[in-house]
C-alpha cells in the first residue's frame, strides 16, 4: 500500500503504571494493520515508556521492529523470560480481578502503601535508585531522538511551577523518560536543566496539544488506561486514593478534549475563519470494564499473568475499532465528546 494512500493518525498514550501493558497490545494490533499509519506520539509516564518503545523500534526496523522493541519492554517490566511460555500459561492464570484483590489483600502490598505514607524516598539517601532506570537507560536514543516521523513528545510535571513541560525529539533522554514516570510517593524528582520533575500524568496524561502542529495529520486516537467512570463508589482507603488519582490523572485529558469540543463547535458554526484553528478528530481505544476489575495493586505490582492478559484485551480493543472505526480516520471523531461531560 503506498504512503499517500494509508490513513495517518497520532496516538495519545496515557500513563498508568503496569496498565500500560494495555497499550502494548493496542500498539501491537495498529501496528498489524498495514492501512494505517502512526505519524505523532505523545506519552506520558508508562505511555511515554510504550512511546520511546514504538519509536526506536518503528526507527530501526519498521512495523516489525517496533513489535519486537514493544515486547521487550514488557518482557523486561514484568521479568518475563519466555513470552511464548507465559501467553501459553496465562490461559491457566486466575483473571485480572483475582489477582488484583490478591494483590490488594496482601500483607506485603498492605505494608509497602502504608509505608509510602510514612517514608519519603528521600529517606533512603545514597541507596536510593530508581527501579526503572535499567530499563529505560537501555533504549536507543538515537532513534528515540530522531528528527524524523514518527514525531514523538513527552510530558512531565515541573514540581516548583505546577506546569506541563513537553520534551521533544533531540531532548528527550533517560532523565526525560524517568521524570515523565516520577510518581513523587515512589520516586524521587529527577532533575532536568536545574528543575525538579514529576509524573506528567498531573499536567498531560496525555498530552494532546503537540499533536495539534499542522504538519501532523488532524486525528488523534486516544488509548485511555484510566477509566473515566466507575461503577462502584470506592469505600477502602486504597480505593479511594486510587480513585482520586484516577480523576485527577484524566482531568487535563478532559479540559483539553472539552477545548477541541469547543474549537470544533465554532468551526461548524462558521465563527471560525477556514484554517485558522486545527479541526481535530477524536478517537479514543479503551476498556473501562476490564480496568474498573483492577486496582491501584496491579498497577504498581508487574504480575506476567495480568500484562499478558492486559495485552491481549488491548489487542482485542483495537481489532474494535479498527473493525468499527477506521472508515472515521480522516473524516470525522469516533467519540462523541459533547456526550462526554454530560
Amino acid at each position: 500500500m503506498s504512503a499517500s494512500s494509508k490513513k495517518q493518525i497520532n496516538v495519545g498514550l496515557q500513563g498508568g503504571g503496569a496498565h500500560g501493558a494495555f497499550t502494548w497490545g493496542v500498539l501491537e494490533r495498529l501496528l498489524e494493520e498495514d492501512s494505517i499509519e502512526i505519524a505523532g506520539i505523545s506519552g506520558t509516564s508508562a505511555g511515554a515508556l510504550n512511546g520511546a518503545a514504538l519509536k526506536a523500534g518503528l526507527i530501526k526496523g519498521g512495523r516489525q521492529g517496533a513489535i519486537e522493541n514493544l515486547e521487550w519492554l514488557w518482557s523486561k517490566i514484568g521479568s518475563i523470560t519466555d513470552l511464548r511460555l507465559a501467553s501459553w500459561m496465562t490461559a491457566f492464570a486466575p483473571s485480572p480481578a483475582l489477582v488484583s484483590q490478591g494483590l490488594e489483600s496482601s500483607l506485603f502490598f498492605n505494608m509497602a502503601d502504608a509505608a509510602t505514607r510514612v517514608f519519603s524516598p528521600y529517606h533512603y539517601g545514597p541507596f536510593y535508585k530508581n527501579p526503572l532506570s535499567d530499563i529505560v537507560e537501555e533504549f536507543e536514543y538515537d532513534s528515540v531522538c530522531a528528527a524524523s516521523a514518527p514525531h514523538f513528545f513527552v510530558g512531565a510535571t515541573n514540581v516548583r511551577t505546577g506546569k506541563i513541560r513537553v520534551f521533544q525529539e533531540h531532548e528527550i533522554n533517560t532523565d526525560v523518560i524517568l521524570a515523565s514516570a516520577c510518581l513523587p510517593t515512589l520516586f524521587q524528582a529527577v532533575e532536568i536543566d536545574g528543575e525538579a520533575y514529576w509524573d506528567g500524568g498531573y499536567t498531560g496524561n496525555p498530552a494532546l496539544f503537540p499533536l495539534f502542529e499542522p504538519e501532523l495529520p488532524a486525528d488523534i486516537v486516544v488509548i485511555n488506561i484510566n477509566p473515566l467512570n466507575r461503577g462502584e463508589i470506592p469505600t477502602s482507603p486504597t480505593e479511594i486514593l486510587n480513585r482520586i488519582n484516577e480523576i485527577g490523572f484524566n482531568s487535563s485529558l478532559l479540559r483539553e478534549l472539552r477545548a477541541i469540543n469547543f474549537v470544533k463547535r465554532l468551526i461548524d458554526e462558521g465563527s471560525i475563519a477556514e484554517g485558522a484553528m486545527k479541526d481535530v478528530n477524536i478517537h479514543m481505544i479503551a476498556d473501562d470494564a476490564l480496568m474498573n476489575d483492577l486496582s491501584v495493586a496491579t498497577k504498581l505490582v508487574p504480575t506476567a499473568s495480568v500484562i499478558l492478559q492486559l495485552r491481549a484485551a488491548g489487542r482485542e480493543a483495537a481489532d474494535s475499532f479498527i473493525q468499527k472505526h477506521s472508515v472515521d480516520i480522516g473524516k470525522r471523531s469516533s467519540v462523541d465528546l459533547s456526550a462526554m461531560y454530560d
